[in-house]
């Protein structure tokens, strides 16, 4: 097993710096991986720009595909029950739950009391190599593996660890959509695979909705029978799903949920401008509003089976730019957002 690995330290603000990370004995049931490809996600753009805070210095990067080079004791196996080996390739959750607490037991991990998160732990924490934007990733016991199969392009299967997963969860949460109509708000990568998921369930109707006139080009291309900058007042919805973070966005979806509509709530993620919900309404129309953060071990083999099951009639690779190098990771942490809904890495 290698001695050392190269990573992509970030030690905060914008200063992100090459530098050789020891590689430590793997434990019983850990699994070392020699990262393909890592994209990259919103949040760590987030994280470099001072808008989530997180622990520093540390390795960022929790959108990975890698391949299994090495195995501790124990005969670790994937979400589905299959057993690792050498050589596969695989992504793996974001949480790390400590499978003990009052919420692990209910069965919602993503929410452990005592959760460790791929990509965001300190350098010092014990989980040194948590994040993608590396070399070589450790993967500790109890951390939710999913075996990529072959037919699966690398920047297809990146994704699937955050952002195709995080969609499951919520697509999960918002019911049967065959027949509904429903509204995306938001056409970022997360909203164009939920416009893809509803599509692929039979949605009567499925608008998207984004300011950017290329991400309403591609919600067209991932199925959307309708497209907007904005959302109407005439808009009606049975399933709403938000992905974009505006309050003013979300203020106006939730005026578009008809009677017994559902309302998952997902781009949230940080602190914003409140937004006003009529209680009298939300009774008359029997309506149901839902937050989902994170997903489940089961959404992880979700979106790879959704994924291969779409291959063909969506252009998933098409979301993913050409990779970069390490070196040019603190380039696109801090490059604006371009017409590709994710950068890459290839280290």
């Amino acid at each position: 097993m290698t001695a050392h690995t190269l990573a992509a330290i970030w030690r905060g603000g914008e200063a992100i710096t090459v530098e050789p990370v020891r590689v430590p004995p793997l434990c019983p049931g850990e699994v070392l991986v020699r990262v393909r490809l890592a994209t990259v996600c919103g949040s760590d753009r987030h994280t470099v720009s001072g808008r989530r805070t997180q622990p520093c210095p540390s390795i960022l990067g929790h959108e990975t595909v890698g391949q299994i080079v090495s195995l501790g004791t124990g005969a670790p196996r994937a979400v589905d029950g299959r057993p690792l080996r050498e050589g596969q390739r695989v992504i793996w959750s974001v949480t790390l739950p400590c499978g003990a607490c009052d919420r692990c037991r209910a069965g919602v991990t993503a929410k452990c009391r005592n959760v460790r998160k791929a990509g965001h732990e300190a350098l010092d924490s014990g989980w040194t190599l948590s994040g993608g934007y590396a070399q070589h990733v450790v993967l500790p016991r109890g951390l939710a593996i999913a075996i990529v199969d072959d037919d699966l392009p690398d920047a297809v299967a990146a994704p699937a660890a955050c952002a195709t997963a995080t969609v499951m969860a919520v697509t999960e949460r918002a019911g049967p959509m065959a027949g509904r109509r429903v509204i995306v708000i938001g056409a970022g990568m997360l909203g164009l695979a939920a416009v893809a998921a509803a599509t692929w369930a039979g949605a009567a109707r499925v608008l998207a909705v984004d300011p950017a006139p290329a991400r309403r080009t591609l919600a067209q291309r991932f199925g959307a029978t309708a497209v907007r900058p904005s959302i109407s007042e005439d808009d009606k919805c049975d399933v709403l799903l938000e992905f974009s973070g505006s309050p003013a966005a979300l203020q106006a979806g939730m005026g578009t949920l008809d009677v017994q509509g559902m309302g998952v709530l997902a781009g949230s993620v940080l602190p914003g401008a409140p937004i006003s919900v009529d209680p009298e309404s939300v009774v008359r129309r029997q309506l149901c509003i839902a937050g989902v953060h994170n997903y489940e071990p089961r959404h992880l083999g979700a979106a790879l089976d959704f994924l291969r099951a779409t291959l063909d009639r969506f252009g998933w690779p098409e979301l993913v730019a050409a990779p970069k190098q390490l070196d040019d990771v603190g380039a696109l942490l801090t490059a604006s957002a371009g017409a590709m809904p994710r950068y890459s890495i290839a280290p």
